[in-house]
């Protein structure tokens, strides 16, 4: 119950956000943003019709997909969402911020963006090109950011052609804050990065980064492989996941011990337990702080 509670509160936040970014930012000045709510922006542009009821009708068709390609909890929370969403704009006035269509791009796609990253994060879809991305991934295989990336390539060369294209152009600046943020929302604002270690000084690495960079790692030992020296055997692999704030430090400890060491870096979309170094918290930035500011 208390799980629920906190992710309708978080829900509710998104949608907030949501639409602040549109009826602050977007909708007074004709700014679009990629997806489903961008459809329906260009439609009450082009027809005038309130853009609450044009939200609930191009979502519609999205939904429905929903019903096939997402599970019964998270197409009723994506129901839900999109009506309240709907609701808010229809209901909420602000007054005008800004006239500026750089700041109007940059943080209407910004409120948007955390709105929809928080709902999604919490199981809820507030735009329906996400669903038709999952649902032709499964379907043909097809990638999702394929699908979203065309998808919107149409939006915005349909809005050049009936708007204009400086409207087209803001546009899809928004849309880039937009994903950016909603990937910042999801995936979490401290990026980590795996990497995989074959050294010759395998012990003497895995000592050090232990004890230097307080990493956890995973040795796989007694390996084959194939390199410059021909087949080698008796070799030990180190795989380890780091903040990229220690990534500097992690590569200067290799460095140090075996300069011709043979490492594989790559990203780490999500991680759950084991040891994370997390610096976002109170207490880890106080350790980051230099002795002059805590005095």
């Amino acid at each position: 119950m208390k799980k629920l509670f906190a992710e309708v509160t978080q829900i509710a936040l998104g949608i907030l956000l949501a639409s602040i970014g549109l009826k602050a930012f977007l909708l007074p000045n004709g700014f679009l943003d990629g997806g489903a709510t961008g459809i329906a922006i260009l439609l009450s542009e082009l027809t005038g019709i309130d853009i609450s009821f044009l939200l609930i009708a191009v979502s519609a068709p999205f939904l429905l997909l929903a019903w096939y390609s997402l599970s019964r909890r998270v197409f009723m929370k994506s129901v839900l969402s999109i009506t309240a969403l709907a609701v808010m704009i229809h209901f909420e006035n602000f007054t005008l911020i800004t006239d500026d269509k750089l700041l109007i791009a940059i943080f209407g796609g910004l409120f948007l963006g955390a709105g929809i990253g928080v709902s999604v994060k919490n199981g809820a879809v507030l735009d329906g090109s996400e669903i038709l991305g999952i649902y032709l991934h499964e379907r043909f295989g097809i990638s999702i950011g394929k699908v979203i990336l065309s998808f919107n390539v149409i939006l915005f060369s349909i809005t050049a052609a009936l708007l204009s294209i400086e409207v087209a152009m803001y546009s899809i600046l928004t849309f880039l804050v937009t994903a950016k943020v909603i990937d910042l929302m999801i995936e979490g604002f401290e990026d980590h990065v795996g990497l995989m270690i074959v050294s010759a000084c395998a012990s003497d690495i895995e000592k050090s980064l232990s004890d230097k960079v307080g990493a956890g790692l995973t040795v796989y030992r007694n390996v084959e492989g194939y390199g410059k020296s021909g087949i080698q055997s008796d070799l030990s692999i180190i795989h380890t996941v780091v903040n990229r704030i220690d990534i500097k430090k992690t590569y200067n400890v290799i460095e140090t011990i075996d300069q011709k060491a043979f490492v594989i870096e790559f990203h780490v979309n999500d991680i759950k337990g084991g040891i994370q170094r997390k610096y976002l918290t109170t207490s880890e930035l106080k350790k980051l702080k230099p002795n002059w500011m805590g005095k």
